[in-house]
């Protein structure tokens, strides 16, 4: 992970400074210290008619211009003091220009940590400790709190001070002289937006983040979003059950993920740390009757969005949320065995810890098993351990001995020891716990495994699955689908207990920010 004063260069602020034709206009002043540079939060989402913000690109800064281009007619940006440039293609350049009060960001830094959700559950034991503690994603997921702020038992952190004199603005350069450029700045592009290998409809905002840096922010209705999100999940080719049940958790999860990046300005990501979003132009026929059928519905409990967790394929062996993330149990998402019910009833959960290599054969025709990686194996050595650590830890020294702790009832490991020997003799031991086992051992797809030494400084993983293993599995809905199941029977085999809702009928978790963790997909 890239250090925070390297993520925060001396010339950072996207702040609301009105500057044109070399005018400099008057400004707000900042605060003298924040934890972060200030960013007003995104709006709400609107249950009658939800547009979410996406960032389609994020952390943009110099030295590489922004160019932006039409993919037909002009594009219009637009300052927020109304001055208006139209072009088919504007290449914006990075300029610092001095505050008018220098800025001193002071905080607390929790982490990092393997996951948003790892992330929230430490930002909510903060909070309930008494700080003011924010979730951040400079490289890897953070939570920040003033530095006067009480640590939770246990926790620790470290400190962070930085006096920041300059800020980071655009620049359009013509021929009748540069014109500096206002942040939030609006651009409209009728002709859509050409964007890495795409074309988005927009509207569009370029707009300051938490660390300085600049975002461009699709203002995307949230039916549009999902054409170019359930294709990139799922798949275009799944039966329509499949389809109609992925669009439906896709919406689900946005809702409940609308706070995940409002320290800087936006709702989601267009990436693997949220949804994967891409053209929706590219939506086929399928993935629009998919979206189209299921408008606004979203699964809900107790009158709020789910936790709408997905991922590839479980293995036949479905995890609980504790499983997977810091957290309760919830009542719509326990260990199962996703099979037949005569399999169901052969393999009893919670499983023993020996019993994982025999659970895994008695569901090795479970519902989804046709997928490459319904079983697996991968290999590794002491070399690729002790590399994979480096990215945590560069100061360790050769791993020795792996040794799984602790396991949850569907067989997956809740705890990895990693026992090393340092350069020096002295012995030491790292423990991946839950998610942070994937997010460093990046070779394993699941985290059910059965682990055996494989020789001197090498060691093999038999396991089952792709993702996370929680709420529905791809693989599992696509071969239910084939079987004719429909998409209610789908989203109440792997969400049992929770019931399909309009938007509109939602009693919380529109409007605002929900309470409690937030779960992703893999």
């Amino acid at each position: 992970m890239a250090s925070l004063p390297s993520l925060l260069p001396a010339a950072v602020w996207a702040g609301s400074l009105l500057l044109a034709g070399g005018c400099r206009a008057a400004v707000p002043p900042a605060p003298a210290s924040s934890t972060h540079w200030p960013v007003p939060a995104p709006p709400a989402l609107d249950g009658a008619a939800p547009v979410l913000w996406v960032a389609l690109a994020a952390h943009l800064r110099p030295p590489a211009p922004l160019l932006l281009r039409s993919a037909a007619g002009n594009l219009t940006l637009e300052t927020a003091g109304g001055q208006r440039v139209q072009a088919p293609q504007l290449t914006l350049q990075w300029r610092s220009l001095p505050l008018a009060e220098p800025l001193t960001l002071r905080r607390q830094v929790w982490g990092p940590f393997a996951s948003y959700e790892s992330a929230q559950d430490a930002a909510t034991r903060w909070r309930q400790a008494g700080a003011a503690a924010v979730i951040a994603h400079p490289a890897e997921w953070e939570v920040w709190a003033p530095l006067d702020a009480p640590m939770p038992p246990g926790a620790s952190s470290r400190r962070l001070e930085q006096l920041q004199r300059q800020r980071l603005v655009l620049e359009l350069r013509r021929p009748e002289g540069p014109l500096l450029l206002e942040g939030p700045l609006r651009l409209e592009a009728p002709g859509g937006l050409r964007w890495q290998g795409g074309v988005y409809a927009g509207p569009f905002r370029l707009q300051s983040d938490a660390y300085g840096s600049w975002t461009l922010v699709e203002q995307v209705p949230l039916e549009r979003y999902l054409l170019g999100v359930v294709p990139h999940e799922i798949g275009a080719g799944a039966p329509a059950a499949a389809l109609a049940a992925q669009a439906v958790l896709a919406r689900t999860w946005a809702v409940r993920n609308q706070e995940r990046f409002a320290v800087d300005g936006y709702h989601l990501c267009a990436d693997t740390q949220c949804q994967v979003y891409a053209d929706p132009r590219q939506a086929g026929a399928a993935v629009r009757q998919a979206v189209g059928a299921t408008r606004y519905q979203v699964l809900a409990w107790q009158g709020a969005p789910i936790h709408g967790v997905y991922h590839a394929t479980n293995g036949g062996l479905a995890a609980g949320f504790e499983e997977v993330w810091s957290g309760s149990a919830l009542p719509y998402l326990r260990p199962r065995v996703d099979g037949p019910s005569a399999m169901e009833a052969s393999v009893a959960l919670p499983l023993p810890p020996a019993g994982v290599a025999a659970a895994l054969a008695a569901t090795s025709r479970a519902y989804g098993a046709d997928h490459p990686r319904f079983r697996w194996s991968r290999s590794l050595d002491a070399a690729q351990i002790r590399q994979a650590l480096a990215r945590t830890g560069p100061q360790l020294g050769v791993p020795t001995g792996l040794a799984v702790l602790e396991r949850g009832p569907s067989g997956r490991v809740l705890a990895l020891a990693i026992s090393l020997q340092a350069p020096a003799g002295a012995p030491q031991r790292v423990v991946l716990r839950r998610d942070a086992i994937r997010r460093t051992l990046r070779q394993l797809p699941s985290t059910l495994f059965v682990l055996r030494p494989e020789g001197p400084g090498r060691w093999r993983f038999e396991g089952g699955g792709f993702g996370h293993g929680a709420g529905l599995s791809q693989a599992g809905a696509i071969d239910l689908a084939r079987r004719g199941w429909s998409l209610t029977r789908i989203l109440d085999h792997y969400y049992p207990g929770t019931s399909l809702e309009h938007l509109k009928a939602l009693t919380s978790g529109i409007g605002a920010a929900p309470a409690g963790p937030a779960a992703g997909s893999p």
